[in-house]
């Protein structure tokens, strides 16, 4: 599975940003319950701020103290509704009488607040807890009424923390649900955002797969700012390469025609010599030119395996080939078919080449064909498997290998140099392929050829 993510681009930016998008949610999320819960905290003190307030104006601390008006919030009347207010008389010298008034919604109970009471006229915030065990916030004011300095009374209201709570619940409930929507969103627009911004890798992935199978020479197309550089240089580097080969394969046939000239002035003049040492020069000629055309063809198709976009049609060459040989045969009036080719079959390599390799063997397929040769082309794997049967004697299993050597025949009577069957493999093996020998259904032997397809 961790392979999987360090392979896959696509996988590792998804997984950035999701994560980058749960946290930053999370956090906002956290944040924005945080300063509600503040927000709602300052009111709630506010507002019991204003009952100490009323609370106080209302106090009248005659022989028998009392309110001179009741609060005007109806849940001071009624027991245990939340919202309680409280006063203690505090004499000089004296321990406190706690209760010494206090609403009926305290019923049979008190407040129990810290004993620090503040300064006169400040206003303390406690934590405290309420009637029935409940936490509850309370604010207290300690006063003295200026016709009797000397007795302070401490004034308290008090609220449950649910009255705050609930708000507060109210409010995260729907903060979740948008949040949660908010997220979707933003991993849809990720997803959608990567799998747009990744499409032209997957363009140019299949660029150089058309490259790669010799359907273009180069990468073709306009890319983001981002890739076109690398597009370019690789376009480059394809030209550069095809330039390299292209002037080592022109040096290589200026070799070759070099070589190929004093032959034939060699062959020329032993022509008219009909003694041993004409002969000699003659075989010895033919020869050097065998060899020359032998290494020209591996030079040749040493240049064309590093060359890119190289794409042979197959049935056009065959065809091509099997006309040849059937005038080349005429004499033999061999039945020469194609049986099978599928359509859009083409050698990934040189048309010289593969006209080298499929020449060589159909050749040698009609020297020792009786009356006909057949050929099937199949595709497998990215391979060509190129099949030519003939109903000729065959070849002994022990020597079909031995064949593959340079120079040697498999009958001595019969015409050729021996480099024909060295030269297929050869060229087929530079290419990545191979040639083998097998017992023919026909009763001959069978040649497969196999090749990179393009």
């Amino acid at each position: 599975m961790s392979s999987s993510w360090q392979r896959s681009l696509r996988l590792r930016l998804l997984a950035g940003t999701l994560a980058w998008i749960l946290a930053t949610l999370a956090v906002a999320g956290w944040g924005l319950a945080e300063l509600f819960h503040r927000h709602l905290e300052r009111q709630f003190h506010a507002e019991l701020s204003t009952h100490l307030d009323q609370l106080t104006a209302a106090l009248v601390t005659d022989d028998v103290p009392h309110l001179a008006v009741a609060l005007s919030d109806p849940r001071f009347a009624r027991p245990y509704s939340g919202l309680y207010w409280q006063i203690d008389r505090l004499p000089d010298g004296a321990s406190a009488e706690t209760g010494s008034l206090r609403s009926r919604s305290l019923w049979d109970t008190t407040l129990a607040v810290p004993d620090d009471a503040p300064p006169d006229g400040e206003i303390h915030i406690h934590r405290i807890v309420g009637p029935q065990g409940h936490p509850a916030h309370a604010v207290e004011r300690v006063i003295r009424p200026s016709e009797a300095p000397a007795v302070a009374w401490r004034l308290i209201v008090s609220a449950d923390s649910a009255l705050l709570q609930a708000p507060l619940a109210a409010f995260n409930a729907p903060l979740g649900g948008a949040l949660l929507l908010l997220g979707s969103g933003l991993v849809a627009a990720a997803i959608v955002q990567v799998l747009i911004g990744l499409r032209p890798l997957a363009a140019l992935r299949q660029a150089l797969a058309q490259v790669r199978e010799g359907r273009s020479a180069a990468i073709a197309g306009r890319f983001p700012a981002e890739l076109q550089p690398l597009v370019d240089e690789f376009n480059a580097a394809l030209a550069a390469n095809a330039e390299v080969v292209s002037r080592a394969r022109t040096q290589a046939g200026n070799l070759a025609h070099a070589v190929k000239t004093p032959l034939a002035v060699l062959a020329n003049a032993a022509a008219d010599e009909h003694n041993p040492f004409g002969e000699l020069v003659r075989e010895q000629v033919a020869t050097a030119r065998t060899q020359v055309d032998h290494h020209l063809a591996r030079a040749r198709a040493a240049a064309a395996v590093r060359t890119r976009g190289l794409r042979t049609p197959l049935r056009p060459a065959v065809d091509g080939l099997l006309r040849v040989m059937a005038k080349v045969h005429g004499d033999r009036r061999l039945h020469l078919e194609l049986k099978e080719c599928p359509a859009d079959a083409a050698f990934r390599g040189e048309t010289q080449d593969l006209q080298e390799m499929l020449g060589n063997l159909l050749d040698n397929a009609c020297k020792w064909a009786h009356s006909q040769v057949c050929t099937r082309i199949t595709t497998d794997a990215g391979q060509l498997h190129i099949l030519i049967d003939d109903d000729g004697p065959g070849l002994p299993e022990d020597i079909r290998e031995a064949v593959f050597a340079r120079g040697v025949r498999a009958d001595e009577r019969a015409p050729g140099s021996g480099l024909g069957l060295s030269i297929v493999r050869d060229l087929a093996q530079l290419y990545g392929g191979d040639v083998a020998l097998e017992h023919s259904p026909q009763g001959g032997l069978r040649v497969i050829l196999r090749l990179p397809a393009a």
